[in-house]
């Protein structure tokens, strides 16, 4: 079996976020530094303490800056992680965990902060633009009238639908779980809002078979996370949540290049739940809270597939048996509503609510959660951890 270096070397100590909103009314620095603010206190240490900063590089927060505005005195340590909501928020903490376990900083601050709904600041995916033709892996997209993520996804589900008989109504169990666990979330966007399968049935079509009720939030907030060494963690004055093993998983399959095959024997996904499992020495029947990356219900159906929770083709009977559901499902999925219901950073507020879960701190509590599993997405280059208290 493969050893893991990392594990349980490092831990997350401090979570914090801002609001999650629809237009928060401010700069995208404002809202970085009063997540991290608050992941600090929440560790019990003050700013001059962090010597080390993690970002997802589509975040427009320059790490230097960051550390003026906090007063933080000298950064021995910088990284980012890319590639869509794969990297980001999970390849940042990892980026952190990294260093600190080997000595490159002693505390690492992860964080995500954007306007992603209000628009100041973060260019949205597919948006318009003025320009002479289509660069990149556009060139070969756009003339055929495939611009946004929804629609190179939805490739990818109705290939699913006629591989494997899944029906809209499997990705929308995925839907209902995460707005479900939503409502009682004060922080939640979409709290106040519940619906059924049947509402998402009726949601119109974005891009066929995706449902509006199939694709995630935009939002604008911010969250973060302190990692440091496991001896510092045991002084902090909450339980620390260890980091077991984590993984990053790309391939010519990913939708960077071409629109996911989901007929791959290997997926990003896949390669990442391989390493990831053996390297933390567990299995999947160990996970008691799980947290996949929900920008779009297919992916999320099909990650959990490919990372091995159960076989391809089976993920329709899997996700509809009410097994993601809390309180009495045996796999809840994303408890505090995820980037469908909470709200869209990037799937860092999943990993804020996966330290409440085994800090035994969540609103919809896993009773005696020991293990969580954290993936960043599906579809494009991926990471994934699993955590322990």
């Amino acid at each position: 079996m493969e050893t893991e270096a990392l594990k349980d070397k490092t831990a997350i100590v401090g979570i914090g976020h801002t609001e999650y909103s629809k237009d928060s009314g401010r700069s995208e620095m404002s809202l970085a530094v009063e997540a991290i603010r608050n992941a600090i206190a929440d560790a019990g240490l003050k700013p001059s303490d962090i010597d080390g900063i993690a970002k997802f590089s589509m975040d427009n927060n320059d790490p230097v800056d960051i550390a003026a505005n906090l007063g933080i005195p000298e950064l021995r340590f910088y990284a980012e992680a890319p590639y869509g909501g794969g990297g980001g928020p999970v390849g940042s903490i990892l980026l952190g965990a990294m260093a600190v376990a080997t000595g490159m900083a002693n505390c690492v601050i992860a964080f995500r902060a954007m306007n992603e709904r209000s628009g100041r600041g973060t260019p949205r995916f597919g948006r318009a633009a003025v320009r002479r033709g289509a660069s990149g892996v556009g060139a070969y997209l756009e003339p055929y009238g495939l611009f946004s993520p929804a629609q190179m996804v939805a490739l990818a589900a109705r290939r699913h639908m006629h591989l494997y008989g899944t029906k809209s109504a499997d990705f929308g169990a995925i839907s209902v779980a995460c707005r479900t666990h939503a409502q009682t979330n004060p922080n939640a966007v979409m709290r106040g809002r519940p619906i059924t399968i049947e509402d998402h049935q009726s949601s119109r079509i974005i891009a066929d078979p995706l449902h509006l009720l199939d694709c995630c939030l935009e939002t604008d907030g911010g969250a973060a996370v302190v990692i440091t060494s496991a001896d510092r963690a045991k002084n902090g004055p909450h339980k620390p949540t260890y980091i077991m093993g984590g993984a990053f998983g790309a391939g010519e399959w990913n939708a960077q290049r071409v629109v996911k095959n989901v007929e791959k024997a290997e997926t990003e996904s896949t390669v990442t739940g391989k390493a990831l499992f053996a390297r933390a020495g567990i299995a999947h029947s160990d996970v008691d809270v799980c947290f996949v990356y929900d920008h779009f219900t297919p992916l999320v159906l099909m990650a959990i597939e490919e990372l091995g929770f159960c076989q391809r083709g089976e993920g329709g009977d899997f996700v509809s048996d009410g097994k993601l559901l809390w309180p009495h499902g045996s796999l809840p999925l994303n408890t505090s509503g995820g980037n469908l219901s909470e709200g869209y950073i990037h799937g860092m507020e999943n990993v804020v609510e996966a330290v409440r879960q085994l800090r035994g701190q969540a609103i919809n509590q896993v009773p005696d959660a020991e293990v969580a599993f954290v993936s960043s997405g599906n579809g494009v280059p991926t990471t994934a951890m699993l955590l322990h208290r």
